[in-house]
Parts: C-alpha cells; sequence; structure tokens
C-alpha cells in the first residue's frame, strides 16, 4: 500500500493540442479545425507518404488517422491534403508557450513536445483561480487567438496529468484527477499500453508474466518487478500506483538511457549494400547525439523492419561492446556484424539504431591493437564543429551522394519534414 498522505499533492496541467499540425494548417488556410477534412502528410508528391496529421472531422468521417497513408486517402473533393510546414508549427508552439508565460513563470514549464506542455500552477491560485478555472482560460485564450482546439488534463503530478488527459479529458476538454482516482480509474486501466510509459514490446512482456491491467501490475510483488527489470521495475511499480516524484522538466523516466534514430525509408532497399549505406549514415548521426552531450555507450541496437511486400516482419538485436564509444565506425562494425548474423534478405523498409548503455565520455581505455582510437574520437567531435558551424552538409559520408542515402536530403528538412 502507498501512503498518498506523505506525498506532495501539486497542481500539475498536461496541455495537448488536438491534431496540432492539422489544426494549425487548417487555421492557416481560413478553415474551421473541428469542422474540415484535412491531412497533414509527410511528402504529397509520393503516395506511399505517412499521413502526420489528420483532422478529428478527417478522423471521424473516413478513418485517416497518424500513421494512414497519402494512397489510403479516398479520392474526395472534400478532403484536404498538405505538405507540412515544420518552420510555421514550430512557431506557432512558441508562441502558445509565451501564453503559458501570462500565468505562471517559466520555471513552471516544461515543454514536452512541439504539441504537449506541462505547467505547474500551485501559488498562482490566488490571480487566476484553482487549477480547473486556469486550465479553462488557457483553452480559452488559445481557441480565441489561435484559433486551435486543445484538451487540458490535471493532476497531483505529471503521470497522472498526462494519463487523466488521454483518458477523460480528450473527451471532456478539461479533466482532473486525485490520487482518489487511482483504484477507481487507473488500475482499470488496459491495454497496458494505453499506460503512459508502457509500449508494445513491454507490455507483450509484462502479459507473459500475467499482468494485463495497470491494477494487476500494482498488486504485482515489486521484489520481482526489480529482478525482472531492475531499477525500471521500480518506476513500473510506482507508476500504477500513481507515484511520480519527477519535478517540472525533468523526464518522467529519470536519465538519458539512450540515444537512437529510426527512419522509415522513402522506398524499398532489396540490395543489402544499399542498407548498409544507410545504416553508416544513421551510424554516424548516432555517435553525433551521443558525442553532443559528451557521453559514450557500450551497447548498440539495430533494427530492421522488412516491406508490407514481404509479410513485414523483421529483426531487433543488440551487442556490448568492450568499451564505450561514440566512434562512427565503432557503431557501424557491430551494427554489420549484426545486420549480416540476422538479416533474412528481404527488401528492407525501416531501420533504427540506438546506443545504450551510456556513460560519461571523459576517458578512453588505450589499445595496443587500436593506435588510432583516440584520433578517431578526436576526429568526431572535429567533425561535429565543422557541421555546427556550415551546416549538416558541410561534411557528408561518400555513401550519402550514392542513390541509396538519405542524410543529404534529410538534411534540408526541419524535424523530419519539409519546412
Amino acid at each position: 500500500m502507498v501512503d498518498y498522505d506523505q506525498l506532495p499533492e501539486k497542481k500539475i496541467l498536461c496541455i495537448d493540442m488536438k491534431s496540432f499540425y492539422a489544426s494549425c494548417a487548417a487555421v492557416f488556410l481560413g478553415l474551421d479545425p473541428l469542422n474540415c477534412h484535412l491531412a497533414v502528410v509527410g511528402n504529397t508528391d509520393r503516395e506511399g507518404s505517412v499521413v502526420l496529421a489528420a483532422s478529428p472531422k478527417l478522423k471521424k468521417d473516413f478513418g485517416i488517422k497518424t500513421g494512414s497513408r497519402k494512397f489510403e486517402i479516398p479520392q474526395d473533393p472534400r478532403i484536404i491534403v498538405v505538405d507540412p510546414k515544420m518552420a510555421l508549427f514550430v512557431r506557432v508552439s512558441t508562441e502558445l508557450t509565451r501564453l503559458f508565460h501570462r500565468y505562471v513563470p517559466k520555471e513552471a514549464i516544461h515543454t514536452y513536445s512541439v504539441d504537449e506542455s506541462f505547467i505547474q500552477v500551485d501559488g498562482v491560485e490566488h490571480l487566476w483561480g484553482d487549477a480547473k478555472e486556469i486550465a479553462w482560460k488557457i483553452k480559452g485564450d488559445m481557441e480565441r487567438e489561435f484559433q486551435l482546439p486543445s484538451a487540458i488534463g490535471i493532476g497531483p503530478n505529471m503521470l497522472l496529468s498526462k494519463i487523466c488527459l488521454d483518458i477523460d479529458a480528450k473527451k471532456a476538454g478539461v479533466a482532473e484527477w486525485t490520487y482518489e482516482d487511482v483504484a477507481e480509474r487507473l488500475w482499470r486501466l488496459k491495454p497496458l499500453s494505453e499506460m503512459w510509459g508502457i509500449g508494445r514490446r513491454l507490455e507483450k512482456t509484462l502479459n507473459k508474466m500475467g499482468i494485463f491491467s495497470v491494477g494487476q501490475l500494482a498488486a504485482y510483488p515489486l521484489e520481482q518487478l526489480e529482478k525482472k527489470f531492475g531499477i525500471m521495475g521500480n518506476q513500473l511499480y510506482f507508476h500504477a500506483w500513481g507515484v511520480d516524484l519527477s519535478e517540472i522538466g525533468a523526464p518522467i523516466m529519470q536519465g538519458q538511457v539512450s540515444f537512437g534514430k529510426s527512419q522509415i525509408l522513402l522506398r524499398d532497399y532489396p540490395d543489402p549494400k544499399e542498407v548498409k549505406h544507410v545504416i553508416l549514415e544513421m551510424c554516424e548521426e548516432v555517435a553525433r547525439r551521443a558525442r553532443s552531450h559528451r557521453k559514450a555507450g557500450r551497447t548498440i541496437s539495430l533494427g530492421i523492419g522488412y516491406s508490407k511486400d514481404e509479410m513485414g516482419g523483421g529483426f531487433s538485436r543488440a551487442r556490448t561492446a568492450a568499451e564505450p564509444t561514440n566512434v562512427t565506425l565503432d557503431l557501424y562494425k557491430i551494427c554489420l556484424e549484426l545486420f549480416e548474423e540476422f538479416y533474412e534478405h528481404k527488401t528492407v523498409r525501416t531501420i533504427s539504431i540506438a546506443l545504450s548503455n551510456i556513460e560519461e565520455d571523459c576517458e578512453m581505455q588505450l589499445n595496443l591493437f587500436e593506435p588510432d582510437r583516440e584520433k578517431n574520437r578526436s576526429l568526431g567531435y572535429a567533425m561535429d564543429a565543422i557541421r555546427k558551424r556550415h551546416g549538416t552538409n558541410a561534411l557528408l559520408r561518400a555513401v550519402s551522394y550514392t542513390s541509396a542515402g538519405t542524410a543529404k536530403q534529410r538534411a534540408s528538412l526541419l524535424g523530419g519534414h519539409k519546412a
């Protein structure tokens, strides 16, 4: 049992913009976001392009949602299909954050993503009213000034405010959960992937343990969860009880556990040589992200997803190096080993690479058999400095200029899409 009287009880708002990209595009075109049929796709010139956002009415009337493909959108004159305007979306997101500043200081705001933010309203009730009043005022301001619909969940911590948003507020507009709602509402939640922080893969593992609802997770012995998942087991247990001690601005799962990159390829890649070209580009990006935080990792993961024409499927495997690294070619070497070992000679459509088991990049073990190890490490940082000053395209590997390369084209995008 958890003694909730011993826990801090804050007033945290989780604000989510409904179909943000689609709503922004609709307003830009002078349309009502809630009453138009509009889809934002990655690239309107490609039939297989992914739908990044769909207006609520398009979802309801035609069943088109985020993740659908352009060719699935019916040829209906009411439907408008547009390219993403990422620079516009980011600018609107920035202006919304300015709006939050009217109600709380910047230290009380955490921008979780372009379309989702947390704000803590403790201490400003004497100015604006209680948490629900503040939520309705913010929601009204956004609709009046930006014509953008939103939903706001309120909770005593970030976790419960987020789950309240997903379960109740998206239907009611504004909703609030307290610790008293944990047993009645949180524990009923299933499947487990509906719980923030539990993905499909973790859900399958928990299902194999006989855990199918959040209530069953809360009733599972803490010691066994910790034995199975380590510190993550501890977090899973207490999250199932609605306990989250993270502060505004801190990630819900503490610590940078990995650096990664995943990519849905613009076309099918039947040739393994071309797949290796993209793997090298992605290793470069993952290594750069680790170096930007002065981190290195021991475990390299490679995921390959096959084309739908091959009936889908794929593999995800990891291998741990003897020493932590953030050198591109170190990552590439291990990824190649995994690829050669598990690749089934099928057409590839998705690739993901991650570097985990993270440590500070403050020292390096020298090796007589690798005399250039320190030189390669320093070279990576030098290349990063050039790219930071002159742009991502200032330095590219030769594979990026082949027909298989994607880095050159992606460098012109913002957030992975057209600016």
